[in-house]
């Protein structure tokens, strides 16, 4: 799933490659991805795009004040294009879900193509005059690189809920996804198991300067790149997320998984929790 750093990305991408153009038509694939029918998608065409943001892992381009919002959830993903295909796409055809074109003061026409690979269709699609009109959006917390540490303290405060479910909270943290939580955690050098409400001042300060560097690192390094190859950084960042069964880049232990229904993490026992190895089952606690 495209967090905060890809996203981040494909918003200042947009900045540079849409921002100034104007929409031309819009093509709906997938009559599933469109989540508002008022205002209609098609009052977007001939508006000129004066800006693209982040909100949390949303993705939002402003279209002289009605704006086209996106979550691209878990197999979702943006895709530009300097010479589109003239034919409208015929719906329920492959993975696209929706494609917007463009006028540049230049004469060019590109495209952008949201995508959505796999059986489970959970891209999103929202037009709105107002970016918190979207429930997701509404409901998120503080963004993981604006939050201070105060504020993160304090919403660390507020559950009880172990730190890794705490982290991907949007709610209580907006932008960290399972991924950069893993790499997160890793960092700091905290279990994933370990208890949100009860995690000590000194850890709760190592655990934030963690989360900034990690999330800042991948915003580095993601920004400038083509929306084609983020997918490549994000993975070529990683130290222990996806890689099971290979050395941990710090300490040489082998990266070890727990798995669950849909998702599973990644950690270093000798990082992370002391040498313990967590059970791989859904009501995992750590092994005595």
């Amino acid at each position: 799933m495209p967090e905060l750093p890809e996203v981040e990305a494909l918003a200042e991408f947009l900045r540079e490659h849409a921002v100034g153009a104007v929409v031309g038509r819009v093509d709906v694939a997938a009559l599933s991805v469109l989540k508002t029918f008022d205002p209609p998608i098609t009052e977007l065409q001939g508006r000129d795009v004066t800006g693209a943001a982040r909100f949390g892992k949303h993705l939002a381009l402003d279209c002289s004040g009605l704006w086209l919002v996106t979550h691209l959830s878990r197999g979702g993903w943006l895709r530009w294009t300097d010479n589109p295909s003239a034919a409208p796409p015929k719906p329920g055809k492959g993975p696209l879900a929706l494609r917007v074109h463009f006028f540049t003061p230049e004469g060019a026409t590109p495209a952008f193509d949201l995508t959505e690979a796999g059986t489970k269709k959970r891209l999103a699609v929202w037009v709105v005059h107002d970016p918190q009109e979207v429930e997701g959006i509404a409901r998120l917390g503080p963004d993981a690189l604006a939050v201070t540490e105060p504020e993160f303290a304090a919403q660390l405060s507020t559950t009880s809920a172990r730190i890794k479910n705490a982290l991907v909270d949007q709610s209580l943290l907006a932008g960290v996804g399972n991924a950069y939580s893993d790499e997160i955690l890793h960092t700091a050098k905290i279990s994933p198991f370990a208890t949100s409400r009860t995690l000590p001042e000194d850890q709760v300060h190592v655990l934030y300067d963690a989360m900034r560097s990690v999330l800042s690192d991948a915003v580095q390094r993601s920004l400038g790149q083509d929306a084609a190859r983020l997918k490549g950084e994000k993975r070529s960042g990683m130290r222990v997320h996806a890689r099971t069964g290979l050395p941990c880049p710090v300490c040489g232990d082998t990266v070890r998984e727990v798995s669950f229904a849909e998702k599973s993490f990644q950690y270093c026992a000798t990082c992370q929790t002391g040498g313990k190895v967590l059970a791989d089952r859904r009501m995992s606690r750590l092994l005595k």
